[in-house]
């Protein structure tokens, strides 16, 4: 076995994140999105039939359940159970820097609104 690096740049870019795919790196059971999102960006209410943590390493994001709304800033971080609906948004002035781990290798998003 060897060990990997990649660089987070190099990945693939999604709008509002670079997306390491397990599968299409040797069948990695998780996937990670390198998240960068300007003041209002994020992914509408959705949800994954896998959990799925993410963690706010910079700024502020505005979590939304499909009931309520959480602010969550840098240091913390939200555990989502398959099947959750989920959203969220940067809600501050900067940038929102996050890293969310998919644990599956492959992503599988239904969008709900």
């Amino acid at each position: 076995m060897a060990i990997r690096f990649f660089r987070s740049d190099d990945l693939p870019r999604d709008v509002i994140s670079r997306d390491f795919v397990g599968e299409k790196h040797g069948g990695i059971g998780a996937c990670v999105l390198f998240v960068d999102a300007g003041p209002g960006e994020g992914p509408r209410l959705h949800r994954h039939p896998y959990v799925e943590i993410l963690i706010v390493l910079e700024g502020t994001s505005t979590f939304d359940d499909g009931q309520s709304k959480r602010i969550v800033e840098a240091g913390e971080m939200a555990v989502v159970e398959a099947g959750q609906a989920h959203a969220f948004t940067n809600s501050g002035l900067g940038r929102l820097r996050q890293i969310d781990i998919h644990l599956a290798p492959a992503f599988a998003t239904e969008w709900l609104a």
